[in-house]
């Protein structure tokens, strides 16, 4: 149950439960309950998201000013994810990959690299990052499988791309969130009703438009409509890619006739005979260290005597094979492992969780 509290309400606020903390500012000098609420949340430890409506923090009280605050822009997407995040719904990475075509909209891919880093992201942009000496196609792939979502900057001649064409291909083979930046006389194509899109306008340009022009650049006005749909898409699609790999390993389990429950936490079960469990988490992009921390200490929420193993299954397509030999590795040493989706059905074939 997720419940409200207010300065109205306090009185209902015990502690000892998962909380995220909002201080709106607008008010230039909070009253003395006000400050008092926030020296508490502070001694519970939780998560405090101080939102200012000027850039020089007037509303914001000097207890709250050493804070990472948010400058309020309307982008409400922005607030919930950092919400998810904080309790942990959401992953905290927030990866990007901007596919474009480099004679058509350089300037523009680069202006949204800024703004896109400005607002937290880590944006992949191929001509900022792939190190020289790299397999440039391998390691595009690779860093696609890991990103929330892709941006495409879909202009005249970006389908006529041979390399665009195989992004986007890969981008729906993988699920991975599109959102579709479509310039001025491009045509609606029909996959763009598989995703979200913004039809550009003429003026939406700093400078008269004109398909020829690289040196042009959006509007400031436009950015945060793009930054907003990229938030709302991002929060969906990690939910969606999460969905698909809980549906093919339990597909997997019950083609072997192997009972798994998912449960509310959206991790998946496994009773054994032994009256312990494993337990299966879904894991969006590319395993980090920081995947194996946070199941642990899932793992400990649960129980570890109820727990015989725990195990994060991922997609493996398009991962690098040396980050793939490199997981193999960390499962001889990690308590948490993890299985690959084209494993699932060797993995209850061969019944190893009973060994």
């Amino acid at each position: 149950m997720i419940r409200f509290i207010t300065k109205e309400n306090i009185f209902e606020y015990s502690g000892g439960e998962p909380a995220y903390v909002i201080y709106y500012g607008g008010e230039f000098i909070p009253d003395t309950e006000t400050l008092k609420i926030i020296e508490n949340q502070k001694a519970d430890g939780n998560i405090i998201l101080p939102i200012s409506n000027y850039k020089s923090l007037i509303d914001i009280p000097e207890i709250l000013k050493k804070y990472n605050v948010l400058e309020w822009d309307n982008n409400i997407n922005k607030i919930v994810n950092l919400i998810l995040e904080g309790f942990e719904l959401l992953r905290k990475s927030r990866k990007i990959f901007i596919s474009y075509k480099r004679s058509e909209s350089s300037n523009v891919a680069i202006q949204l690299y800024e703004l896109l880093e400005q607002n937290n992201f880590d944006v992949f942009l191929d001509t900022h990052s792939v190190d020289k000496g790299e397999d440039f196609q391998e390691e595009l792939w690779h860093r696609m499988t890991d990103c929330d979502v892709i941006l495409m900057l879909n202009t005249d001649g970006f389908l006529k791309s041979e390399w665009c064409n195989k992004e986007l291909e890969k981008a729906h083979i993988k699920r991975i969130g599109i959102v579709h930046l479509i310039w001025p006389g491009c045509q609606f194509e029909d996959f763009a009703y598989l995703a979200e899109s913004i039809q550009l306008k003429s003026n939406d340009f700093e400078k008269p438009f004109y398909s020829s022009d690289l040196n042009n650049r959006l509007r400031k006005d436009v950015l945060p409509k793009i930054v907003n749909m990229i938030e709302g898409t991002r929060a969906r699609n990690l939910a969606s890619r999460q969905d698909s790999l809980i549906t093919n390993f339990t597909q997997a389990a019950s083609n072997n006739s192997i009972s798994v429950q998912l449960q509310y936490q959206r991790y998946i079960s496994q009773e054994l005979s032994s009256g312990k469990k494993i337990v299966y988490i879904p894991t969006v992009g590319i395993p980090q260290s920081i995947n194996c921390h946070s199941s642990e200490k899932l793992l400990n929420r649960i129980g570890k005597r109820e727990i015989k193993s725990i195990r994060l299954i991922f997609d493996d397509m398009s991962i690098r094979d040396y980050w793939l030999d490199h997981l193999d590795w960390l499962n001889d040493y990690l308590e948490i492992k993890t299985i690959k989706k084209m494993e699932f059905n060797k993995w209850f074939v061969s019944k190893q969780f009973d060994k």
